[in-house]
This record gives structure tokens, C-alpha cells and sequence, in this order.
């Protein structure tokens, strides 16, 4: 029997494509194509004559995504197995450098949370890896099995953001001298064991902010990430757009102030300040966008310069 095609539903899809400001033989960039759900549109957009440069770090997402985009006619694809803090770099060897829209989105894509052998869903059993790249060689399970309880700590409570992240470090310490952490449900036992029923938060599942912030950290997600928003935004063409989802406080955090410092020069403009959120309806078909903020930056075209504040 065959498996069924991985679904995942873009979030904020018209927001985005309003904001990229797509046309006909633009060259645009999609940082985290995942299952082409924004890609194909962009795509669309800019054929005839575009072309879509799409980077993603998970070889399996990018074999789906291929036989997707093959659906478009009139868009030259080029594929980029790395993560989009590549960008710079690769667009810089392009014949003509630079992008005039470039898209990221952080989230997590459906497809990868529902498949138990990601390890980075604590409501399914599997191997604890939470890798995107698998080139990469230390898994969660590694990690976990090796890193002392203060290191523990401190990834839980900076990037997971897991106020009990001390009594669930201590508890994985302990647990793994007599049996070393293996599976998903390893890691959730862990969770369950040092939070006191009565102190869990009704809202979310107990495991939630500790598989976070693992996952963050074992894919170094914020690692730089100011100055990668950065440097890839001075990749944009005059006149371009760069477009960012971001989910978790702290990739938020980063993309505003980079983009504010950026918005503060001759060279780029926010069109709005502040993020735009997805609309009620949107969070109610899809529960997953709910934290999620878009954020916008445009580089002046080379003939238009920002008027000095207070001018007339």
C-alpha cells in the first residue's frame, strides 16, 4: 500500500505573496523550501522568465518538493542542499548577483513533525535525533546522553524557554546512568517525571518547550542569526523585498532587530514596523500559525534615498 503524499499547509500564504511583490523574470529565493507550498506560487509569479534559486537543508523535503515545482513551466529552479544561512554566499557566484525577493519561513514544516523518524514530535514514538541535516553527526539522543546537567540546563531554559528546565536536566542525568535516552518517549518519560502534575501548564503538553529547545540547539536555529538576517537581506537587488516568518520569540527577536538596524540606513525601509499576524479565520483552520510573525524589508531603489526624518 502506498503511503500517503506529506501535506503541509503554508501559513500566511496571501500575506506573503502580497508582500514579496512578485513579477514576471524577478529572480527570487525561497530559504526553506520544505514542500514547495509558498515555492510553487512564487514560481508561478515570476514566469516567464524567473528563476527561483531554493535552499533547504533536508534532502527528503527537497525529492518532494522537485517533483512539485516540475509543475510550473516557464521558471528555471535551481536547487541548494544547505541551510538558507547559505544564502549570501551562493547567490554572490550567481551571473548576476543578488535576488530581488527572497522568502524564509522558520517553522517547522507538518510533514517533518508527523514523521516519527525526525524525533522532534514528543506526541509520536521514535528515534531521538531531531537533526534537519542529516550530514550532521550528533543526534539529540547523543547530546543528551553525554552533556552535563548544567549544559542541559541551560539549553532548556535559553531556547526552550522551560522553567523547570533544572528538575528535567537532573531527571535525564539520573535516568541515563542506568539506561542511556534512545527514543522520543524516553525523552517525554523524563519531562512527565520532573514536573509536578499540578504545576503543568493546561495549555500545551509538558514535553513541548523541552523538545523545542533541544531541537533549537542541535541545529544551532539561533546560532548568529542576527547577522545572518543581516547579511542576507544586503543580498537583495535595489528595489527588493525579503520576506521572514518567524514562530519562536527568539528568531523574532533577531529578525526585528536586525531589521530595524538595517531600516535605520540610506539602503532599506520596513513597510510596516510592526509584524502582521495571521487572521483569526486562518488560526482557526490551521491552530499551528498562531504564534507565527511576518516581517517585511525593502532595499531602496538606487534612485530613491530616505528623506532625513523631520523633512518636509
Amino acid at each position: 500500500m502506498t503511503a500517503p503524499a506529506p501535506t503541509h499547509v503554508p501559513v500566511m500564504f496571501d500575506e506573503v505573496m502580497e508582500a514579496l511583490r512578485l513579477s514576471p523574470g524577478m529572480v527570487a529565493v525561497d530559504g526553506t523550501l520544505g514542500l514547495a507550498g509558498h515555492a510553487r506560487e512564487i514560481a508561478r509569479r515570476i514566469a516567464p522568465g524567473g528563476k527561483l534559486i531554493a535552499f533547504d537543508w533536508d534532502d527528503r523535503m527537497m525529492a518532494i518538493a522537485r517533483e512539485r515545482l516540475a509543475e510550473v513551466e516557464g521558471c528555471d529552479v535551481q536547487y541548494v542542499h544547505e541551510d538558507y544561512r547559505a544564502i549570501p554566499e551562493v547567490l554572490q557566484k550567481q551571473a548576476e548577483p543578488g535576488a530581488d525577493a527572497i522568502f524564509i519561513d522558520m517553522g517547522l514544516n507538518n510533514a517533518q513533525i508527523e514523521d516519527a523518524e525526525y524525533g522532534i514530535s514528543f506526541l509520536r514514538e521514535g528515534p531521538l535525533d531531531m537533526r534537519m541535516d542529516k550530514r550532521r553527526e550528533t543526534t539529540a539522543a547523543d547530546w543528551l546522553n553525554h552533556a552535563t546537567a548544567q549544559e542541559i540546563e541551560d539549553v532548556l531554559f535559553n531556547e526552550g524557554g522551560e522553567r523547570w528546565a533544572r528538575r528535567i536536566a537532573a531527571t535525564i542525568v539520573e535516568r541515563r546512568k542506568t539506561k542511556p535516552l534512545a527514543t522520543t518517549t524516553d525523552l517525554v518519560d523524563c519531562v512527565m517525571a520532573a514536573i509536578p502534575a499540578a504545576k503543568r501548564d493546561p495549555r500545551i503538553h509538558p514535553a513541548t518547550r523541552t523538545f523545542q529547545g533541544v531541537r533549537i540547539f542541535i541545529n544551532d536555529e539561533l546560532e548568529d542569526l542576527g547577522e545572518c538576517v543581516t547579511a542576507i537581506a544586503q543580498s537583495l537587488r535595489p528595489g527588493g523585498t525579503m520576506v521572514v516568518l518567524a514562530y519562536h520569540s527568539g528568531e523574532d527577536g533577531a529578525v526585528k532587530h536586525a531589521f530595524h538596524a538595517l531600516a535605520r540606513t540610506d539602503e532599506f525601509s520596513e513597510p510596516h514596523r510592526k509584524p502582521a499576524r495571521p487572521s483569526e479565520a486562518e488560526v482557526a483552520r490551521n491552530p499551528k500559525a498562531r504564534s507565527v510573525r511576518l516581517r517585511t524589508l525593502v532595499r531602496q531603489p538606487k534612485s530613491k534615498k530616505k528623506a532625513p526624518e523631520g523633512a518636509a
